[in-house]
Order: structure tokens, then C-alpha cells, then sequence
């Protein structure tokens, strides 16, 4: 068998809008009669490259070379390649017919050749029925299939798409992604397909390039690129990843979750440590004890063919914090038409020594974390606090602080300096922590985002130690209902996402039960932690 002939070079391709690169030096070979999708989320630059490729941009620097020739310069009407846009462009005016002949009369083909030419794609695409029909009588899936047409009937030796099937509800979809395949195989030219769906990308292509912010982060097979994404980045965004980070002791032995595993991977440094993928399909659900790991279904959901089941097999770093719900008594000041009020409320010694560096912001943090406000009891217009008094110091203790108005009217409450909530997760590398805090119950139970609000209200933050970076506290735990909520304290627990795992499996379960995930050595996915994620 005869190796395949490159059709596109790509060198070297710098392209920036605005002063801001939007593609940073892509090189990409592509052969013929290939299907190739260009695959990653919206402002990769995926319909960037494929535009330099149509002649629609020029790049800044680098070169597109088409069958050996350089064509970088090249107009588009000169190129030999057409265009599917997703917005399919069709003439509103013209039959179907007269809309697929267009480019052919441009080249003033005779009217015979061109009858057999249309009539040959119609039947291509299904359509030969409808070459009378007006095309805006006809649904998006036909008028696809009519702009297709359109660009086929030139005989091009690269089709460019341009997430042509953008428009079209999801079964059409679907049924759209096999014919634009067979489509390809039977005309036996190279088709250059973009589009930000994973589930395409792995249906119809022979070749896949992962783009992220203007790199090419992975070039492979759909199955190459599934079963081994380079990086943590590729793993999440084709298709679904459990991904758990791990060290690889040696070759063809990794270790997660404490535990050692065989794996089919090698040539890890020894000691490196790695991420490991597991797709949520290799696990399966067995009785607790048969298990290689052991957990608790947090979720389940039904998707009709399989239910989507979550395990968690540790919890995640948690802390619990004091939410003291106090009186709304507000001071009036009836002669200057004044209400005002505020909380009693905690800082730690880094909130201090921050605000005695920032002398400036001080009142701001001060009136924020106070929840101190004043308004017009008549109009509920707010009022400015002008004036704030208080002693600043680092010592563990209750300090005052009084806030006023212009007009005199004033409310004094605690500022308590204690210890900070902090709960260290030594052996996961985790650190959370969370102040108390004082709220009203107003303020509760009109809040319409609440586990968003007692984070905020309890400055709740986690960060991973080894990596000096945030962590996501995923769960707010409290047993209050807050349209009833009265006076009195109440616990309010942060927690960050432990070890879960998705499971993808026909077995049902029920949330709350222990259960073992069982898996192969070969469903191990091991990955360089260095590589981009």
C-alpha cells in the first residue's frame, strides 16, 4: 500500500486580532482524502485556521502550501477548495437546482455538462427530487445538503466546514454526521470539518486536531485521542474523565488513592507523579468487598440507555463554622429621618494586618464585613455612613466599632479578633478555612443564591498546599430552613470534592449505598503531570 500524499502544510501559522495572538505558530499536516476535524471551544482558533486555509485571512507569519505550491498569498476564487459555512448562504431566489448550478454557469460550463454535473450531486445528497423546489421551503437538513452540493459540484479537492451542522436540532444532527461520512468516502476528497462537539469529532473523523487558546494541544486517531489523551485538558474534553492524580513507583505499576495498581503504561521517571484517567464506561459497579476501591453512590441519574452514577470514595476536606442569626433591631433616629444597623462580626489577625497596611480601605472592609448600612425609613433611599470609629489591633478580643451618619445617627457593635478557622488535611495536601459570622434572618431567608452567599458571608476558602493554588469548596452542609429561620447559632460546613468517580453502568443503585469499583489494568490511563492541563 502506498503511503498517503500530504495535501496541506500548515507552517508556522501566527495570526492576531487586535494585537492579541489567536494562533501561536501552528504547524499541521494533512493528507488526502482524509476526514480531519479541527475540535476545541469557541476562541481556540479553529475557524481562524480555517479561514488562513480558505484565503479568507491572511496569516501574520508562517505558510499554507496546497498540493506542494505555496497558496498563501493565493486569492480564494484561485484556491482549489469550497466552502460549507454554517449559515448556509443559499441564493433565497433560486430553485435548488439553479443554486447548485451557480458556480458552474460562473465558469460558463455548457448546459448539458452542467444538467449531468447537478443531477449527479443531487443524488448525492438525496435530493434529486427536489431540484425544482424553492430552497427556502425546504428544512435546515435539506438546505445543508443543497449548500453541500453547491460545493462539491465544483470538484474541489478539499471541502472546508464550518460547524455546518450548527443549526440543526439533535437528532438531524446525528443523522447528518453518517451522511456527511459517507458523503466523503464516496466522493474521495479531503474534507476539513470544524466544530466545538466532541461526540461529532469522534463519530465522523479519520484524524482529530485538539486546539486550545491558538496550540494544537493533541493530533490523533478518535480512538488514539479517547483512550490516550496527552494531557488533562485533552482527557476532559473529549468525552467524559475520572481523573485522580497518582505516582508512578515503576513501570507498569501506578499508585492512587493510596493503593497500587498494574497499569499498561511505562517510562515515567520512577517516583513521577502523574495523572491517572479512568473513563466513567471501564468501571464497574461490584458488591463492596470484590472491589479495588470502595465508596459511597452520592448520585444517580437515568440517561435512558445507562444511569450516570456518582461514587465517592473519600470525603473532602471539610470545616464547620458558627452562623450566629441575631435580632433585627435597627437604631432610629426619628429627627433625621435615619434607621440604621449592623452585625457584631469575626477577622482573624491577617484581616488586621491587612487593613493596617491598607489604611485606606480599611473603613470599606470594615462597613462590608458588618453588613452596616442606614436608610430612609419612609423611602428605604440608602444613606452614606460618613464616619467610622474603632482601634485596630491584632490581639485576640472584642473591639467596638461605631458607624455615623452626616446627621449624627449611630450604631456600635463587636469586631472580634479571634483564631481563624483552619482545618489542615496533611496527608491529601489540603487547607481549608471559614470564619463566623453574623447574619439576620431577613437577609437569609431573602437570599436567592444561599450556598453562594454563606461562602461569601464566611469568607469559606480552600487551597491545594502542594500546588499553592484554589480549591473548589463544592458542598454547604446546614439544617435550617431559611425562610423560618430565628434567632440563635446555627453550623454551617464547607466541604471541597473528595475522590469521586462517575460511573457510566446499566447497574442501579441507590444513593447512600456502599459499593466497589472494579476495573482492569488496561483501564488505566496514565498521563504527564507536566503536560498542560
Amino acid at each position: 500500500m502506498s503511503e498517503p500524499k500530504k495535501l496541506i502544510q500548515f507552517r508556522n501559522i501566527v495570526k492576531k486580532f487586535d494585537g492579541q495572538l489567536v494562533l501561536k505558530g501552528i504547524d499541521l499536516d494533512i493528507y488526502e482524502n482524509e476526514f480531519v476535524t479541527l475540535l476545541g471551544p469557541s476562541g481556540c482558533g479553529k475557524t481562524t485556521l480555517l479561514r488562513i486555509l480558505g484565503g479568507f485571512l491572511a496569516p501574520d507569519e508562517g505558510s499554507v502550501e496546497f498540493n506542494g505550491e505555496d497558496i498563501t498569498m493565493l486569492p480564494p476564487y484561485k484556491r482549489d477548495l469550497n466552502t460549507v459555512f454554517q449559515k448556509y448562504a443559499l441564493f433565497p431566489h433560486m430553485n435548488v437546482f439553479d443554486n447548485v448550478a451557480f458556480g458552474l454557469k460562473i465558469k460558463k460550463e455548457p448546459k448539458d455538462i452542467i444538467f449531468q454535473k447537478v443531477m449527479r450531486m443531487l443524488k448525492l445528497v438525496g435530493l434529486e427530487e427536489y431540484s425544482k423546489k424553492a430552497v427556502f421551503e425546504m428544512s435546515g437538513g435539506q438546505q445543508q445538503r443543497v449548500a453541500i452540493a453547491r460545493a462539491l459540484v465544483n470538484e474541489p479537492k478539499v471541502l472546508l466546514l464550518d460547524e455546518p451542522l450548527g443549526a440543526l436540532d439533535a437528532k438531524l444532527r446525528k443523522s447528518m454526521q453518517r451522511e456527511l461520512k459517507k458523503i466523503q468516502k464516496e466522493v474521495g476528497i479531503t474534507f476539513i470539518f470544524v466544530t466545538h462537539d466532541q461526540e461529532e469529532a469522534l463519530t465522523m473523523s479519520d484524524k482529530i486536531v485538539i486546539m486550545k487558546d491558538g496550540n494544537i494541544q493533541q493530533i490523533g486517531s478518535p480512538t488514539d485521542i479517547y483512550n490516550e489523551p496527552v494531557n488533562r485538558y485533552v482527557a476532559n474534553f473529549i468525552g467524559e474523565s475520572n481523573i485522580v492524580d497518582g505516582v508512578m513507583v515503576s513501570d507498569y505499576n501506578v499508585v492512587f488513592e493510596d493503593k497500587q495498581f498494574e497499569c499498561e503504561d511505562a517510562g515515567f521517571a520512577e517516583n513521577e507523579k502523574v495523572d491517572v484517567v479512568i473513563r466513567p464506561e471501564d468501571l464497574d459497579i461490584v458488591a463492596p468487598g470484590k472491589g479495588k476501591l470502595r465508596g459511597i453512590v452520592r448520585s444517580v441519574l437515568f440517561k435512558g440507555v445507562h444511569y450516570e452514577t456518582v461514587v465517592e470514595t473519600r470525603a473532602g476536606t471539610s470545616i464547620t463554622v458558627d452562623m450566629i442569626v441575631s435580632e433585627d433591631k435597627p437604631v432610629s433616629n426619628r429627627a433625621a429621618g435615619e434607621c440604621m444597623s449592623a452585625n457584631d462580626f469575626y477577622l482573624d489577625a491577617d484581616d488586621v494586618e491587612q487593613m493596617q497596611e491598607n489604611p485606606d480601605s480599611a473603613d470599606a472592609f470594615i462597613i462590608d464585613r458588618a453588613d452596616a448600612q442606614a436608610w430612609n425609613p419612609d423611602t428605604d433611599e440608602r444613606i452614606s455612613i460618613t464616619k467610622l470609629e474603632y482601634t485596630l489591633d491584632k490581639e485576640n478580643g472584642r473591639y467596638p466599632v461605631t458607624f455615623y451618619t452626616s446627621q449624627g445617627t449611630n450604631v456600635t457593635v463587636d469586631m472580634i479578633v479571634q483564631e481563624p478557622n483552619r482545618y489542615v488535611d496533611e496527608e491529601h495536601g489540603e487547607e481549608i478555612y471559614a470564619v463566623n459570622f453574623f447574619k439576620k434572618a431577613d437577609e437569609i431567608g431573602e437570599s436567592v443564591a444561599l450556598e453562594t452567599d454563606l461562602k461569601i458571608w464566611a469568607n469559606a476558602q480552600a487551597f491545594d498546599l502542594e500546588r499553592e493554588e484554589m480549591v473548589e469548596i463544592v458542598s454547604v452542609e446546614y439544617d435550617f430552613n431559611p425562610e423560618e429561620i430565628g434567632p440563635g447559632t446555627y453550623p454551617v460546613t464547607f466541604k471541597t470534592r473528595g475522590y469521586e468517580y462517575r460511573v457510566d453502568t446499566t447497574k442501579e443503585c441507590e444513593v447512600g449505598m456502599a459499593v466497589g469499583l472494579d476495573f482492569d489494568r488496561d483501564d488505566l490511563h496514565i498521563m504527564e503531570k507536566s503536560a498542560i492541563n
